[in-house]
């Protein structure tokens, strides 16, 4: 859900909500008071006359009004017992009124002391049928007056009138007001514990956790994880800063990674270099020392240190290589390049050196002459030196074999370097083309290896935009396989 419709509908809860509860609420406890009102009056009533008090009052006293009435026009005497004013007094005291009884000009009753009588306006007596019903008002003293008039057996005029105050409210209708507040104040009181409680759920308690979260990567830590559940902006907010922090560990990590291979990189090449330095250094000394005493021996002590320093420059020479690896940063020069006679050069190339070592090298073409590849030739030749002198490396054989096999895979050609070597373990081989990766047995021999030449393959077959795997067997050798793809001319159809 988006914010904004969080607002909208937080706007909608706050405004229309509260309204709806509160005069429902106001229904449901007028239809209380309603009740109350006719079994406590004895009168029916409505919201108009319920809420005009002066309306109100004057319908509450008609029961009472309708008893005098009868009681002034068939016992007029009645209004000379005290008992039974007192009585109706009492009556008209829970109805918010009172009785005044005049004979002549004469008060004989005054059931009230809210109002002398001195303040009140006594209409006169008339003879008139329908003077009973006359209701009067007197809006300055607030009253409402009813009158009755009657003839006593003496033949004294004598009027019996109901008096009513008028207050500002009426007790029912500040029961009802009350309670109304008291239901308002409630119900905006839920409202906002649960819009508070929504609105802290579904965004303040998001934020709160970003907020941990960014003081935790200032920290330098890492290791956590932001769970965003919402749909809106703020959990897509979550989201993001979750791949954030995912993507600063694992460069963090790779960062490790990358200090940590660095390091064993630069200890595995210190070490590879520091066997020909000392070679070197022995064999010097050799010659300088008058040690190497014949032709013979200094030949081989030249040739020894020449060799060493060779060794040298091809570990400095994969270094650097493998700095330019690392920033993508591979100088290439792209040319076409005829297969059969690229690599008939290359095993020529290599076959006197090879031989030194009493390494046969063989050379198949399984291609046509004219078959041609879109390849960079010094890097592709650092491909096959690199894995012809690998297997040098690890050749255990007193007579070594390598082939060379081109072979035609339809619209690409494949390249095979078998040799007969140690083989690698089928533990071993899933890794062999990682960097830094060497296994137990070259870890162990005299060899050593920076652990970067298959890695460096790699890189460089895919650039070419071919593929490099291996086929080994332990004791009986192994098999590089690499493919690219054929070289194809456009043709131009009218």
């Amino acid at each position: 859900m988006k914010i904004r419709t969080k607002l909208a509908i937080a706007f909608f809860t706050i405004i229309i909500v509260p309204l709806a509860l509160c005069l429902i609420t106001w229904l449901v406890l007028s239809q209380y008071q309603f009740r109350i009102i006719k079994d406590y009056y004895g009168i029916e009533t409505s919201y108009d006359t319920f809420s005009d008090s002066t309306l109100f009052l004057n319908r509450v006293t008609e029961t009472l009004y309708g008893e005098i009435e009868r009681d002034a026009k068939n016992s007029p005497e009645v209004f000379q017992d005290r008992v039974y004013m007192d009585n109706l007094n009492s009556q008209l005291r829970n109805k918010y009124s009172f009785l005044i009884v005049r004979e002549n000009d004469t008060i004989t009753y005054h059931g009230g002391s809210e109002i002398h009588v001195e303040n009140l306006v006594l209409p006169d007596y008339s003879d008139e049928e329908d003077v009973g019903n006359r209701v009067i008002m007197d809006r300055e003293n607030k009253y409402i007056l009813k009158q009755v008039d009657f003839l006593t057996e003496a033949g004294k005029k004598g009027s019996a009138f109901i008096v009513t105050t008028l207050g500002e409210l009426i007790p029912e209708m500040r029961w009802l007001l009350r309670d109304i507040i008291l239901a308002m104040v409630m119900i905006l009181g839920c409202t906002a514990v649960i819009l508070i409680a929504w609105i802290y759920q579904s965004m303040v308690k998001p934020l709160r956790q970003l907020q941990e979260a960014t003081h935790k990567i200032k920290e330098g830590n890492l290791d956590f994880t932001i769970i965003a559940d919402n749909r809106d902006e703020i959990g897509e907010l979550c989201r993001d800063f979750e791949d954030m922090r995912k993507r600063l560990k694992d460069t963090m990590e790779e960062k490790m990674q990358y200090d940590m291979e660095s390091k064993e990189l630069i200890s595995n090449i210190s070490h590879d270099l520091k066997t020909p330095i000392t070679a070197i250094k022995g064999y010097a000394e050799g010659i300088l020392d008058g040690v190497a005493d014949t032709p013979e021996r200094q030949d081989k002590y030249v040739r020894t240190i020449y060799n060493k320093v060779n060794d040298m420059s091809r570990l400095i020479d994969e270094l650097t290589f493998y700095s330019k690896m690392d920033t993508n940063r591979i100088p290439y020069t792209f040319n076409k390049i005829h297969v059969e006679q690229y690599f008939r050069d290359c095993v020529e190339e290599l076959s006197l050196d090879l031989e030194e070592k009493n390494i046969e090298l063989a050379y198949f073409n399984y291609l046509e002459e004219d078959v041609i590849i879109i390849a960079d030739v010094e890097q592709l030749k650092r491909v096959i030196n690199n894995i012809i002198n690998n297997s040098v490396k690890y050749m255990d054989k007193r007579k070594g074999i390598i082939n060379i096999r081109v072979k035609d895979a339809v619209d690409f050609v494949q390249v095979e370097i078998e040799d007969n070597g140690k083989g690698i373990s089928v533990r071993d081989l899933p890794y062999i083309f990682d960097r830094f990766y060497r296994t137990d047995a070259s870890r162990n021999s005299s060899q050593g290896g920076s652990g970067i030449g298959l890695s460096i393959v790699k890189k460089i077959v895919e650039d070419h935009g071919g593929r490099i795997w291996a086929t080994s067997r332990e004791n009986t050798g192994t098999v590089m396989c690499m493919v690219f793809r054929k070289y194809q001319e456009e043709s131009n159809y009218e």
